[in-house]
């Protein structure tokens, strides 16, 4: 699938309006502070940016990062500004067109920022280990809808552990399916392009994840995706699609289920741009200031990674009260009940 994947991004699509699906559009509610530096990205890498997700966490400042499958870098380029001059974004993609664009404006950025922090690399993003990285080096990765356009889901997962430092994060938006794609939706060129026909089933996903090493992978956020073509819509016939974005942390000790040990953490409203809450995924809107009852799992994310210095903890592993209420494995993402309207691109 490689030739259909460089054929796709480098030949027919040459700007988000050309694409059949809101598979690779970002609906995603921007926050205020991230306009003015997606606003200082050169326009024609904001014309070619295909994402479907916002993968920017928060804490990036002086961090290592490596972006996926960049393409034209727009998130490069805005992960740049974030990791700042002491900070470092690395961005891999095999389509040469896609690079030589990313590349064409790094001079450019340079003299927007006043530093140059970024760099890419052609390569394979299920190929991690011919790259010349150094395994442990990074804090974050991020990927923006490009695992499902992989042939080799796994070795995409394996590769990302072994390049994560301890307590690293795998921050990234992909396309998910309600079951399995059959063959003639997966062997669709267009569909494949599309991000729709390599979309993985999402307990697929999480079975992956936990066997690369990634326990208990976390939602951040999802939206349910439309296909506008209609003779697309056709032959995807029943598939539900979602576009969702997935925290993965390398740690050890990590449970597959989520288990009480009657702790807690208060957040005390330090990460920038979240003085009030912080969201760690779906399901953890942690309020400033409050005492909040996590799994031992959630204590981990938090105690054993860069979010560490935010919180308060309280409590440890010592006594064991079962599993942690509202702990499930139900498809986690959101339908709309009672119709089959999707949400709209922007």
């Amino acid at each position: 699938m490689h030739d259909v994947v460089q054929d796709y991004y480098g030949k027919q699509l040459q700007s988000s309006a050309d694409l059949k699906t809101t598979a690779c559009c970002d609906a995603s509610a921007m926050p205020d502070w991230l306009k003015p530096l997606l606003a200082r990205i050169h326009p024609e890498i904001q014309f070619r940016y295909y994402g479907c997700g916002l993968i920017c966490p928060p804490l990036l400042k002086g961090c290592r990062v490596l972006d996926l499958g960049c393409g034209s870098g727009r998130d490069v380029y805005a992960l740049a500004q974030l990791v700042g001059p002491e900070g470092k974004v690395v961005g891999v993609d095999m389509t040469d067109e896609q690079l030589a664009v990313a590349q064409s404006h790094q001079g450019w950025h340079t003299e927007s920022f006043g530093f140059d922090n970024v760099s890419f690399i052609k390569g394979y993003i299920e190929k991690l280990d011919e790259l010349d990285l150094e395994p442990g080096s990074f804090d974050v990765i991020v990927s923006n809808c490009v695992v499902n356009l992989s042939p080799d889901k796994a070795a995409v997962l394996d590769g990302v552990h072994r390049l994560l430092k301890p307590g690293g994060e795998l921050y990234f938006s992909d396309v998910y399916s309600d079951r399995r794609v059959p063959d003639a939706v997966r062997n669709n060129s267009v569909l494949y392009g599309e991000c729709l026909g390599g979309a993985l089933y999402w307990n697929d996903f999480l079975r992956l994840a936990n066997a690369a090493g990634f326990a208990d992978p976390r939602l951040v956020e999802d939206r349910s995706l439309e296909v506008t073509d209609r003779n697309l819509a056709q032959q995807t016939g029943n598939l539900q699609f979602f576009s969702a974005t997935y925290r993965l942390f390398k740690l050890d000790g990590l449970e597959s289920a989520c288990e009480d040990y009657g702790q807690a953490v208060i957040y005390q409203g330090t990460i920038p741009h979240s003085p009030h809450q912080f969201v760690l995924d779906k399901h953890h809107a942690i309020a400033a200031g409050r005492v909040f009852p996590v799994c031992g799992n959630t204590w981990r994310m938090l105690h054993e990674t860069r979010f560490a210095g935010h919180f308060q903890f309280i409590g440890d592993f010592k006594r064991h009260f079962g599993l942690f209420e509202g702990c499930g494995s139900v498809m986690p993402f959101d339908t709309v009940a009672g119709t089959t309207e999707a949400i709209p691109c922007c």
